[in-house]
């Protein structure tokens, strides 16, 4: 006997593809207009399937300004879901579309702790759902140590911060992500009315200082540069800690856009301003060891790489 289905269940039920390509590029682009032009189409198109997607959540993820919309912390959550949905379609298609058979092996793979934080999850869920077979091991360690591992052979592929990279001639490497720095402020902040900041601007502000793969270093070069000396209260290692900080108005941050995220975990809004100032991007790729033999699993996870940006990567780069 069927049993009839509940509001609820209707609700859900309802959800299409459509509407969740919809809101990802809308939430990208920042813009319903922008979306629309990207898609190839009407604006009106877009805003309707956007309002159903909302009544059908009971939720409302954006809030409209004057340039555009921005996510509301429901929608933001809502994004992550969306691009894990869109994302595992394509990899079951191509699990099915494709006709090789891969035997089972084993992969070795070295990270440093902010790229696992941000990267490893995405491409480590794809590879598994498409390569099951495929034995995964995974070390964390300073980028000096996963360096010296990948030499040795004890390593098949790591994932850097490539643009920190020093055995350059023992090692090849891809960049696959571009991350420029950003100022991180909390809302209501004066600067806030500028669209861009130089860091003459910030010098004066109380700075917190992020010591992840580093990242300190980064930033003390980044400083000595220009000539500036910046009033720093904090050194941390805890993104979270960061976010809560500028949430909550206790000071400013520069970090590459890769780490932004739109909301603390207690829940207020920090904000992001592009830095004017020339500043070396944070390039996160993968790195092997140059002329070793590369394993099949080692060449399917480069391929992988290749063909998949994270989805906080790609919206970052719009922002």
């Amino acid at each position: 006997m069927t049993m009839p289905s509940s509001p609820l269940d209707r609700r859900h039920d309802a959800l299409s593809l459509r509407q969740i390509r919809y809101f990802i590029a809308v939430a990208e682009s920042e813009s319903v207009s922008r979306a629309a032009q990207e898609l190839c189409i009407s604006q009106s198109a877009i805003t309707a399937a956007i309002q159903t997607l909302e009544h059908e959540l009971d939720a409302a993820l954006f809030t409209r300004h004057a340039r555009g919309v921005r996510l509301t912390r429901e929608g933001h959550r809502f994004l992550r879901h969306a691009n894990h949905i869109v994302a595992a379609i394509a990899d079951a298609r191509r699990a099915i579309s494709s006709n090789t058979q891969v035997e089972a092996g084993e992969l070795n793979i070295g990270v440093t702790r902010m790229v696992s934080g941000y990267y490893l999850a995405d491409y480590l869920a794809r590879f598994n759902r498409l390569y099951p077979q495929i034995r995964v091991r995974v070390v964390e360690d300073e980028r000096d140590y996963i360096e010296h591992l990948l030499v040795n052979g004890e390593l098949d592929v790591g994932l850097l911060l490539v643009s920190n990279l020093r055995n350059t001639q023992a090692l090849d490497h891809e960049t696959l992500v571009r991350s420029p720095w950003r100022v991180w402020l909390p809302t209501g902040h004066p600067l806030l009315e500028l669209d861009a900041l130089e860091l003459a601007d910030i010098a004066d502000e109380p700075l917190i200082l992020l010591g992840l793969d580093e990242l300190s270093e980064n930033t003390s070069k980044i400083w000595a540069d220009v000539g500036l000396t910046p009033r720093v209260m904090l050194r941390t290692e805890a993104v979270e800690a960061i976010r809560s900080l500028v949430g909550m108005g206790v000071g400013i941050a520069t970090l590459p856009d890769m780490a932004y995220r739109p909301w603390s975990l207690e829940g207020d809004r920090l904000e992001a301003r592009q830095i004017v100032d020339p500043i070396p991007t944070v390039d996160v790729g993968v790195v092997w060891c140059r002329g070793a033999p590369m394993r099949p699993a080692t060449s399917l996870f480069l391929k992988l790489c290749r063909e998949h940006t994270p989805d906080y990567a790609s919206a970052s780069s719009r922002r």
